[in-house]
């Protein structure tokens, strides 16, 4: 369903859940994801549901991830950069140090 048109000029490398992915430079991570095919990048917190990019512009909240260590990143409306580290989500957010 999702494919580029072209491809990308200025590949940018990342990685999502330990998995080396190409990006084109300008892209979304949400973008990014759908493009090398990534069909679920997390899960809900109440039933564990598979979740994915949806609205593709920040108001349904359905791409959340872990981008470089900081938790319930809005995967849509941030800009992949080189290096970047995105992780899934696994139900609600988790507290360092709570229990």
């Amino acid at each position: 369903m999702f494919r580029r048109l072209h491809e990308p000029a200025e590949p940018v490398r990342f990685t999502f859940d330990g998995r080396p992915l190409t990006a084109a430079a300008g892209d979304t991570v949400a973008a990014a994801l759908l493009a090398a095919g990534v069909r679920e990048v997390r899960r809900s917190v109440v039933g564990g549901e598979p979740r994915a990019p949806y609205c593709l512009m920040g108001v349904c909240f359905d791409c959340l991830v872990t981008i470089d260590g900081v938790q319930n990143r809005q995967s849509c409306l941030t800009e992949v950069r080189e290096g970047m580290e995105v992780r899934s989500q696994q139900g609600r957010r988790r507290l360092e140090g709570a229990e």
